[in-house]
């Protein structure tokens, strides 16, 4: 009752060890003091729910494998919210994972199942080959039975990222941001232009160096690059068919090894900005971040910062889990570990009462499935 009065009344406000020790220490002591304080604070459900974290973010970088030739791994995503110009508005970017090379396509909204398949036929399939690896977010194109069929018969394996962790498909997320920069520098005084400058966007992305590379996206594809200038262009005998394929070959071990060590430095990198994650086993309870999820109509700033506990269903791989979530959330249970913290029983802590899912809204009002009636009584003519 000491620590549940010292902490978490509206006197204490639920505050953290530091300051919860020193009001308790004002009326009261008892041995092992601080070592009780310190569990009771860091196990609270009410502020494993409310608190964000501030501790750097969990998980260690997780580089896909570094594929082998030009074109075999392929991220896909789409590019919204642009204005209309012809009924255009979105754009369907196609980043090669190894060489860099991009695809921008201009479409009118966000295509079907069918219309990706379609538009990645044309686009990507018909300039390079069949992919090995197609990875994306859980967009509704990319998660039906269509799209996963299609790429099963042409023999590419299907990658969704995580759940609300679009680092998965980064170099997508990446390139993106590159066109959006272009874009603005250029027709941000006439926005209806965009898609008039969406060829030269991907020439100018696909002739630059890239830092992973050190080579064109261009260059490693066809192993030259093209000049820029036409004065450029030496006057040469057209090279044999066995020196150009020597060429590529090259180009493509110098881009891998470019490639290689350029993921061990993202490793490094985003080691010194992130903190080991705990590990964890099916059946253990976590909570999950809120960050991303559409489960309030109220106000955010007042919103619940993690749902749960919920049961540890799958260990994917280090970095990702399949947990066992209600029906009423409505979201893919696989998440990333920075979207997770572990839940700790104390006996120190009193029974918490298990929390209702989370309400659906009708009109701005919360509504809950009704499990079971307990009661009725008449009202007038009607029950109630």
């Amino acid at each position: 009752e000491a620590l549940s009065w010292a902490h978490s009344s509206r006197l204490s406000g639920h505050a953290g060890f530091s300051r919860t020790l020193k009001f308790l220490k004002r009326a009261l002591w008892w041995p092992r003091m601080e070592r009780d304080v310190k569990e009771f604070t860091s196990l609270c459900d009410v502020c494993a729910r409310s608190k964000a974290s501030t501790q750097a973010p969990v998980g260690t970088l997780r580089p896909l494998p570094v594929p082998s030739r030009p074109w075999s791994h392929v991220g896909l995503d789409f590019v919204t919210g642009l204005p209309p110009v012809n009924d255009l508005d979105t754009i369907l970017t196609v980043t090669d994972w190894f060489s860099k090379a991009v695809h921008f396509i201009a479409l009118p909204g966000l295509p079907s199942a069918r219309r990706t398949a379609e538009l990645f036929l044309e686009n990507v399939v018909r300039l390079h080959g069949f992919p090995v690896d197609v990875v994306s977010d859980r967009g509704p194109q990319f998660t039906a039975r269509f799209w996963k069929a299609f790429c099963h018969l042409v023999g590419a394996s299907v990658s969704l990222s995580s759940g609300y962790h679009p680092q998965t498909n980064g170099q997508s997320e990446r390139a993106n941001q590159q066109l959006g920069r272009y874009l603005r520098c250029f027709v941000s005084a006439q926005p209806s232009q965009w898609p008039k400058y969406l060829l030269w966007a991907e020439l100018s992305h696909n002739l630059h160096t890239s830092s992973a590379t050190q080579m064109s996206p261009f260059e490693v594809c066809y192993g030259y690059q093209p000049p820029v200038f036409a004065h450029q262009e030496p006057e040469v005998a057209v090279p044999a068919a066995q020196s150009l394929v020597r060429r590529c070959k090259n180009a493509w071990i110098k881009a891998r090894a470019s490639i290689a060590r350029a993921n061990a430095r993202y490793s490094h990198q985003h080691l010194r900005r992130h903190r080991l994650g705990p590990s964890y086993a099916p059946g253990d309870k976590v909570w999950v971040s809120t960050a991303g999820l559409r489960v309030h109509a109220g106000s955010r700033k007042l919103a619940p910062r993690f749902l749960g506990p919920y049961p540890m269903q799958e260990v994917i791989n280090p970095v990702t889990y399949r947990l066992r979530l209600p029906t009423s959330l409505r979201v893919h249970p696989t998440f990333h570990t920075s979207r997770l913290k572990p839940y700790v029983e104390s006996p120190l802590l009193p029974p918490q009462a298990p929390a209702p899912p989370p309400a659906c809204f009708l009109d701005g009002e919360p509504i809950y499935t009704v499990r079971r009636i307990l009661d009725a009584r008449r009202r007038g003519r009607g029950w109630q």
